[in-house]
């Protein structure tokens, strides 16, 4: 992965527009976030090949960025993301690290299903 670069992750984007494509989006504290802290608690969301279509995409922010997907009947939304890669099998990879490179969130779009 690399830091985002808007243009490109963009651009990386509109290649799934009006696509059925897997989706795969998470986001955590970390599981020992209650046990590092009593005022935290741990937090975490995660759909894995999740089958969406989205009609327009876009990043926005100054970095950490934000990303939406607007699909017919709602809206698909990360913040926070950091850096991002196409990989060889021109899967979009988008992910947010802490100060400290721990994963925050991941937001990933595929037109084949991500493996389990």
């Amino acid at each position: 992965m690399e830091p985002i670069r808007r243009e490109a992750v963009d651009e990386a984007i509109s290649r799934f527009v009006n696509q059925d494509v897997y989706l795969h989006l998470e986001t955590t504290n970390g599981a020992y976030a209650a046990l590092r802290s009593e005022a935290s608690m741990a937090v975490c969301a995660y759909i894995r090949n999740g089958r969406v279509k989205f009609h327009r995409g876009s990043i926005a922010g100054d970095g950490p960025y934000r990303v939406g997907l607007k699909m017919d009947t709602g809206w698909i939304y990360a913040e926070g993301l950091t850096d991002y890669e196409v990989d060889e099998e021109g899967r979009l990879l988008l992910a947010g690290h802490d100060g400290d490179g721990r994963i925050a969130v991941a937001l990933q779009l595929s037109l084949t299903p991500f493996p389990m």
